[in-house]
């Protein structure tokens, strides 16, 4: 059984609302650390973050967020300047659009150009999991095993779709095997869920109610 601290430990522990204040972005550090998560997740315009909020707590980001409508150039720009300005990781957003339509090579280039970006960071690719087939999930798992990403994610917790399940997690992990890790984020509002995504195979976990989640409580909102 996976202990409250282990769990802690593969949070990124994420606040990405659009009126978010960077009053609250501190806070939400601060917070951080105190849970013993694994990094926080913020919007790219907090960044950087003050030393003193993070005591050595990783820093993640995202790119293309959260629609994944922007050209590709412009997502490697965002996300050569976030690593410039101190971020670890960057979660990208994937044109679903492309993935949706079967156009696999503009899916790859655009994961391609973001990974050449920030050769030094850590690179996640958010499918948009809810609004794929399963086979559509596989396809886009391997192209991004095949460029080089680090991770997988499911969701970025703003689709009407919906968030992270169970079965998209255990499909994610079953195709890109132990070569990538699989974060699952969107919709994991209780322990239970989020225990139920890492026995699905999550290696890392989007929370915002991370504190909620780690009492045994029910955390609001839908991230």
């Amino acid at each position: 059984m996976i202990t409250a601290a282990q769990l802690a430990g593969i949070v990124d522990h994420t606040i990405l609302k659009p009126e978010t204040t960077t009053a609250e972005v501190e806070a939400h550090c601060r917070e951080a650390v105190e849970l013993g998560v694994f990094s926080v997740c913020v919007s790219p315009s907090f960044l950087p973050l003050p030393a003193d909020w993070l005591h050595g707590v990783a820093v993640a980001t995202v790119c293309g967020f959260p629609s994944g409508k922007h050209q590709r150039s412009v997502k490697a720009a965002e996300a050569a300047s976030s690593v410039a300005d101190g971020a670890d990781e960057v979660d990208m957003v994937i044109d679903i659009g492309n993935a949706i339509s079967g156009d696999w090579s503009a899916v790859h280039d655009d994961v391609a150009a973001v990974r050449r970006a920030i050769p030094e960071a850590l690179l996640k690719v958010i499918i948009e999991s809810a609004a794929l087939t399963d086979q559509q999930i596989v396809e886009v798992c391997r192209v991004c095993a095949d460029v080089g990403a680090d991770f997988v994610k499911t969701s970025t917790g703003f689709h009407p779709a919906g968030g992270a399940t169970e079965h998209a997690v255990e499909l994610m992990r079953r195709t890109v095997g132990d070569a990538l890790g699989v974060k699952a984020s969107g919709g994991i509002r209780t322990w239970d869920a989020a225990v139920a995504m890492v026995d699905a195979g999550a290696s890392r976990l989007g929370l915002s109610g991370t504190a909620a989640v780690l009492s045994g409580g029910a955390a609001e909102g839908d991230y």
